[in-house]
């Protein structure tokens, strides 16, 4: 229910077919500077910011509040001068991809901010506690899979009223999945990256026809760049 979790937002940017990523998945840049603002202060008006597992393991995101002025409208407000970071990984460290949550990386280190990960029984005792010494803290929900309904339940209680999702596809695609979704913001960018193999706003296994998330126009932009944000509300 909507009193037991936070809002919750999803806010990416996408290409004119969909796509946030090409089929590198390098974490390929498609928001703008025209976009920065808009972005950085649906940051900053969150309590915090969620991703996924592959942009944790594979993009060390720093999940900041970049323009100062925004970071002082925080702490006027009596906020943190940056929101909770939240990751979601089956696995802290995965070994034969050869990736893991870098110890001394942005994630841990740019701030300073709160560092919440959700994970699963796939994570061996040692990572979490590897990871807890470097200051973060670390649930285990699931034995395969994070437990997404626990896990925003486990965020309300810990004081987060406000969670902007940046995905990734998989993280958007479960959260709309389990109708744990209040709004959808994007910015589509001028441009096609085509490829079957390539990241889209909503991956997973999909859904059929009568299982759609159906969706609400709130607001339409179009920037000077060429780019649109448009908001959109998520029907019950």
């Amino acid at each position: 229910m909507p009193g037991e979790r936070p809002f919750v937002f999803i806010n990416t940017a996408i290409t004119a077919d969909g796509k946030i990523d090409t089929v590198e998945r390098r974490g390929a840049p498609i928001s703008s500077p025209a976009d920065f603002e808009r972005v950085h202060r649906l940051r900053a008006s969150s309590d915090a910011v969620m991703v996924g597992g592959y942009t944790l393991l594979h993009e060390d995101p720093s999940l900041t509040v970049k323009p100062e002025h925004l970071r002082t409208e925080r702490l006027a407000r009596g906020q943190n001068e940056h929101p909770v970071k939240v990751g979601i990984v089956s696995k802290i460290e995965d070994p034969a991809a050869g990736r893991s949550i870098p110890l001394d990386g942005k994630l841990l280190d740019s701030g300073p901010a709160r560092v919440i990960v959700f994970t699963t029984q796939q994570t061996a005792p040692e990572q979490v506690a590897r990871l807890s010494e470097r200051g973060a803290e670390v649930y285990v929900l699931g034995e395969r899979r994070v437990d997404l309904a626990d896990a925003l339940r486990r965020l309300k209680s810990l004081g987060v009223d406000r969670l902007m999702v940046e995905g990734g596809g998989t993280l958007n695609a479960e959260l709309l999945r389990l109708k744990l979704v209040d709004e959808v913001h994007l910015y589509i960018a001028p441009l096609i990256f085509a490829g079957a193999a390539a990241s889209t706003l909503a991956d997973g296994l999909g859904l059929f026809c009568d299982e759609a998330v159906r969706l609400r126009l709130r607001a339409c932009e179009q920037l000077e760049d060429g780019g649109i944000v448009v908001e959109y509300e998520v029907l019950a």
